[in-house]
């Protein structure tokens, strides 16, 4: 299933620079950055159980915001793009 992840951490001070950073990590190690807070990640439901452990496990709840949608498994009919960056073909070719 394609989840789109969001989220919103509270920069103003340091310990809140250093969530941001961890939260974009663990999004980093299950999908594609595809704007500065969002992220698209394919994942199995076991994976997105994990996922969504580890990004509970940095926010702080009182101070920042994430938001899921789930596109399940017929994402590709329901993403449109329009602008600069490229698509992103999550089930495509991984170049390294």
């Amino acid at each position: 299933m394609l989840v789109v992840i969001t989220y919103d951490v509270r920069t103003d001070n340091e310990e809140g620079q250093k969530r941001l950073r961890r939260v974009a990590k663990v999004c980093q190690d299950y999908g594609q950055r595809v704007q500065k807070s969002v992220f698209e990640c394919l994942v199995d439901p076991d994976q997105w159980v994990k996922l969504k452990h580890r990004l509970l496990q940095e926010i702080n709840v009182e101070e920042d915001s994430l938001r899921f949608y789930f596109l399940g498994s017929n994402w590709k009919a329901r993403i449109g793009h329009v602008g600069v960056q490229t698509a992103y073909d999550p089930e495509g070719p991984l170049l390294v």
